[in-house]
């Protein structure tokens, strides 16, 4: 029986879509197992928060941006 023209369309669909499934599935599972390895080996970051110089710098940033914006 000659294939028609429906069951090579329907045939070509399903082939691009597992093929596009497998794909992003493999995706994930390897940005999952690089976010795991680089979570392991990186050093622990140290979030001590803004100095008061820092506060000041950014308030008089932002104070300064406000008088020249319209």
């Amino acid at each position: 029986m000659q294939p028609t023209l429906l069951d090579q369309g329907l045939t070509l669909m399903l082939v691009g879509m597992g093929t596009v499934f497998v794909f992003l599935t493999m995706l994930v599972a390897g940005m999952s197992l690089m976010a795991l390895v680089v979570h392991r080996f990186s050093p622990a970051a140290v979030d001590a928060g803004a100095s008061d110089e820092e506060v000041a710098a950014i308030t008089a940033a932002i104070t300064q941006h406000r008088k020249i914006s319209p």
